[in-house]
């Protein structure tokens, strides 16, 4: 998914239906507003880092919610998962009939540090399974990600708890 499809997606869901307030919320001028951030939106244009920046303030997200790597298609999320083979051991795996993608936490010092990741998602997702974490709570922990992540050493957690 595009950064343009990003940014379309965090604005629905944070209920702004106006691409002229989102875009007067970052600096355009109120006339020209709208046509800009259609602009980001469509793809047309792609923002820079300090306007991903200033998005993804405005959208109450992590600039990495917004810069995804291209999964636009089948052909690039399959490659987008053989690098993670390459780079983070990742393996396709099969179980009672279920295709799983596993980490092979032994392969580099990157593999284990991803796989430490994916079991704090593990984590976050079991909770709101659990009925522990309201979906709210849990697309919080997703889309702030590292921030509110208490299980990894790296990144900073709000005095408050979140969970």
């Amino acid at each position: 998914m595009a950064i343009g499809e990003r940014i379309h997606f965090f604005r629905l869901l944070r209920g702004d239906d106006t691409k002229n307030y989102l875009g007067m919320a970052l600096g355009f001028p109120e006339k020209s507003a709208d046509v800009r951030l259609a602009q980001y939106e469509t793809g047309s244009r792609t923002p820079k880092a300090d306007l991903t920046a200033a998005l993804a303030q405005v959208l109450d997200v992590s600039p990495h919610a917004l810069s995804v790597p291209d999964i636009d298609s089948y052909v690039g999320l399959m490659h987008t998962l053989f690098t993670l083979e390459d780079n983070y051991g990742l393996k396709i795996t099969e179980h009672d009939g279920e295709l799983a993608l596993q980490i092979d936490f032994r392969k580099n010092k990157d593999a284990a540090r991803l796989h430490e990741m994916l079991c704090s998602w593990q984590q976050a997702a079991a909770m709101l399974e659990a009925g522990e974490i309201s979906k709210e709570d849990y697309d919080k922990w997703r889309y702030h990600y590292p921030e509110f992540d208490k299980a990894q050493n790296h990144v900073k957690v709000p005095p408050q708890d979140l969970f």
